[in-house]
């Protein structure tokens, strides 16, 4: 029987609280970005509240699908960053619970948002598609909303340009009008200029009543003689004009079988059907135009014509060359013949290019509905992919908030738009093939999420930066700093009888280290790739200083304490063979570059250490000469 327990419900409802107010931000972010693409046919047209909202409607419903994905993988990044932030993460380890079991509960419930992902995208999308999209069309061919601005000319009438000086809102009289009217065209422009007017807009809302007062009206004649530079013009003065302008300004909704072929009004069954049906038609399609080709243009042999023969057998020839027959030819037949098979050649690229284009658009539209086919489930699947992504980020990071969630969220969503783009035009464009560029992204983000999982299940720090900070201060030898303060409870104090003698040892050690190995001279190249063993010697006298500093950091010593601080923080094995393998370290000496670069290197940290050995010896005389102060 499954039990549902009361860490799940936490979980989830800690999660759920988190999903639905980033998705609906996540929501409003591609409704605002969609917004903007279309912002010029909501504009200044007059549109009813009705379509406005009709349009934000269906738009959102369109953008549910790929809003999941960023709220998934956002509310996931916060959730887990805020339990490793406020330790109950941690909590949740300790008790036996690992990863797995702690985002079980989630997995299931995101299983279910890629139900409703899937659905949304093959059930609701199809449609919301085709009612935005004829919404859109209906949109771009309504007319705009008349307002004349002043002093300008508008030009937003079909065949008209129009310029007033000054306009009163209240009356809606218009002030030196200028009309161009170019209906017969540019040349023979109908001008009319009026002291006052004023424009209205009929009750059918499909014409413009024009008031004109005092004004003229210039009107070209054509001439009869084209060549007559001189052309006369016709000049009416009137009092008062009235005239009608065609002006639909009405919303008309255009018929929503427009979009009836496209992929995206289309479910997996519908498209299913259409690819299959598409391939049947552009294979007869593509058998024809190869019949017609190999039987047309591109046979192999020709028949020579009556004339062509009869001159071959008048002149005896059993052999005959084309090239010959052009040649011997009189001048006004080559020109023929130069001019038939010119013509016959573009006949020919005419006739290819329009097969190539038939054949190209068809594959280009199958691919268009292969393409909405795979992405019906990938979208839906990077639901999944995303969660696998966001908790276990959120368990290493430890980060809850807006902060870096949002930062860490936003590259995951751009390199995956990035991969998802990328595949998804080298499908579209017939340059992949059209699975390979679909799953691209799902097929980058599976490893990942995968990774990502198994390194925070294993506690690992593969995105601590502090564990990436020491590595680089390793490579280059940057090294920490010693910070001993004075401790407030101590409860064993330094045996200062036996510290100086312990110092003295230190100190005859680093000496005859020195002395030994003499570390300020370069080591032999060749042999120290053959170096197979530790340096033990180093080793021991790291330990014993590091157990002496321990010790002697129990002290009240304000000073001894500032000694302690001057000790250098030796590395055991910088200079020395780089690798623990012994085949590795002989590689490295064999490729020149890389072994000289290891080879300076170890020098350099063979020079510090000779440093740090004298740093040491002068450091155990001055913490002896304190200890000598303090027992007194």
């Amino acid at each position: 029987m499954l039990r549902i327990k009361k860490l799940d419900i936490f979980i989830v409802k800690s999660f759920l609280m988190l999903f639905v107010g980033t998705f609906f931000i996540c929501l409003f972010i591609f409704m605002m970005q969609f917004l903007w693409r279309y912002v010029d046919e909501l504009v200044g047209k007059g549109l009813d509240m009705s379509v406005i909202a009709q349009f934000f409607f269906y738009s959102a419903l369109t953008l549910v699908p790929i809003s999941l994905p960023l709220a998934i993988l956002l509310a996931s990044l916060i959730t887990f960053g805020n339990f490793g932030e406020r330790y109950e993460l941690l909590a949740m380890k300790a008790a036996g619970i690992s990863l797995l079991k702690i985002m079980r509960p989630l997995a299931f419930f995101v299983c279910g948002l890629v139900a409703v992902s899937f659905y949304f995208q093959n059930v609701v999308g199809p449609i919301a598609q085709t009612k935005l999209y004829t919404l859109i069309i209906s949109m771009k061919q309504k007319s705009p909303e008349l307002d004349i601005p002043e002093g300008v000319f508008y030009s937003e009438i079909p065949d008209y340009n129009l310029k007033i000086a000054k306009k009163n809102r209240k009356t809606g009289m218009m002030y030196d009008v200028m009309i161009y009217n170019l209906k017969d065209g540019f040349e023979n422009a109908h001008i009319i200029y009026a002291d006052s007017g004023r424009m209205e807009m009929t009750a059918d809302k499909q014409h413009l009543w024009l008031h004109l007062y005092s004004g003229d009206l210039f009107e070209n004649l054509r001439a009869q003689n084209m060549k007559s530079q001189n052309v006369p013009y016709r000049r009416e003065e009137f009092r008062e004009k009235h005239t009608i302008i065609e002006f639909d300004s009405d919303f008309n909704m255009a018929d929503a079988s427009i979009m009836s072929n496209t992929s995206a009004a289309k479910d997996m069954s519908m498209l299913q059907a259409s690819i299959d049906s598409m391939k049947m038609v552009g294979d007869s399609i593509g058998r024809q135009y190869y019949r017609e080709v190999s039987e047309g243009n591109f046979r192999t042999t020709y028949g020579l014509t009556k004339e062509d023969t009869v001159k071959i057998m008048e002149a005896n020839i059993t052999e005959y060359n084309i090239d010959s027959l052009y040649e011997v030819a009189p001048l006004m037949q080559k020109q023929k013949i130069i001019s038939a098979a010119t013509s016959r050649a573009e006949n020919l690229s005419s006739d290819i290019n329009f097969k190539s284009y038939t054949m190209g658009s068809h594959d280009y539209s199958m691919r268009k509905h292969e393409i909405e086919w795979h992405k019906k489930i990938t979208i839906s699947l990077s639901c999944l992919l995303f969660f696998f992504i966001g908790a276990p980020l959120g368990g290493i990071i430890r980060k809850g908030g807006l902060g870096m969630p949002v930062i860490v969220s936003v590259m995951v969503f751009i390199i995956y738009y990035i991969i998802d783009n990328t595949g998804y035009k080298m499908a579209r464009d017939g340059r992949w093939v059209v699975w390979m560029g679909v799953w691209t992204s799902s097929a980058v983000l599976a490893p990942l999420g995968a990774f990502l999982t198994y390194k925070s299940n294993k506690d690992s720090v593969v995105l601590n930066a502090d564990a990436y900070i020491n590595w680089f201060k390793k490579i280059v030898g940057i090294r920490n700093v010693r910070h001993l303060f004075k401790k407030e409870v101590v409860i064993h104090d330094p045996d200062y009888n036996r510290i100086p003698v312990d110092l003295q040892v230190l100190t005859d050690k680093c000496k005859e280290y020195v002395a030994k190995n003499r570390l300020m001279k370069a080591p032999n190249y060749f042999k120290l790739w053959m170096s197979g063993e530790k340096d033990d010697e180093v080793m021991y006298i790291n330990e014993k200083l590091e157990t002496l500093i321990e010790e002697m950091s129990n002290t009240k010593s304000v000073t001894l304490l500032n000694t302690l601080n001057n000790y250098p923080v030796i590395s055991v094995s910088a200079h020395i063979r780089p690798f623990h393998i012994y085949w590795l370290n002989l590689a490295a000496g064999v490729i020149f570059p890389v072994g000289l670069f290891f080879y300076f290197r170890i020098w350099a940290f063979r020079v510090r250490l000779a440093k740090d050995m004298e740093r040491i010896i002068k450091n155990n005389e001055q913490v002896q000469f304190i200890i000598q102060n303090i027992n007194k």
